[in-house]
């Protein structure tokens, strides 16, 4: 039996799953409000291992997402699942962030014609990208400012909005448009990654690097400067 192990830290989601080629053996999550990736990825993956009674030397791949999303998520989520392949010795495994959503909306709508995947990004701007009813993606990932005329090229009872940024759009477009507003989890994950560890589409683990979609912007801090 294959183990897959199953990274998304995308978003404030962390989450961990545990899966062969056929299902989902078991996951865990944690959220806040606050991101704890730092904190809980590895205490999530080592519970997770243990209570499955399996060994990291059990593992056969490690997939992760690689974003566009959080730059502190991806960045913890992808340098985990490296760390774990280069101790390992294990293939990676990278998806798309917007993939990962549209799938799981097709399976939720399948009579949808167009899915959008919105991954929330500041402000009434989200990472945005289109899929087909199949999930087959047809643009590329862009960063979009909504207003009212955003996604309007679509009939609304075709479409489905999926991601944490859908729920932005609720005040802009017509009522008939299906949303869901989720995060992404190591379990919408599953078939995906066996579709490309079936067809061994692995990722250079020295070079793999996530995908930021725009160049991180550090906060204003907030201390003092004397």
């Amino acid at each position: 039996m294959s183990y897959l192990l199953l990274l998304e830290t995308s978003g404030k989601n962390c989450s961990v799953a545990v899966a062969d080629e056929q299902h989902i053996i078991r996951s865990k999550s944690a959220s806040a409000d606050h991101f704890v990736h730092a904190e809980k990825l590895h205490v999530l993956i080592e519970a997770l291992l243990t209570e499955l009674s399996i060994t990291p030397n059990s593992l056969s791949a490690v997939a992760v997402s690689k974003g566009p999303g959080s730059y502190t998520g991806l960045r913890i989520g992808v340098s985990a699942a490296k760390g774990l392949c280069f101790a390992l010795q294990l293939p990676l495994i990278a998806l798309d962030t917007s993939a990962i959503l549209a799938n799981y909306a097709a399976g939720v709508y399948p009579d949808a014609k167009h899915i959008v995947s919105m991954i929330d990004a500041r402000r009434m701007e989200v990472y945005s990208a289109q899929f087909d009813s199949r999930a087959n993606r047809i643009t590329a990932d862009r960063a979009v400012i909504l207003d009212e005329n955003t996604f309007t090229e679509f009939p609304p009872d075709h479409l489905v909005l999926v991601g944490d940024g859908a729920e932005k759009c609720i005040p802009l477009i017509d009522s008939t448009v299906r949303v869901l507003s989720i995060l992404p989890h190591a379990e919408m994950m599953h078939s995906l990654v066996v579709r490309s560890w079936t067809n061994k589409q692995f990722e250079d683990v020295a070079y793999f690097e996530p995908f930021y979609l725009k160049d991180y912007t550090p906060g204003t801090s907030r201390k003092s400067v004397l």
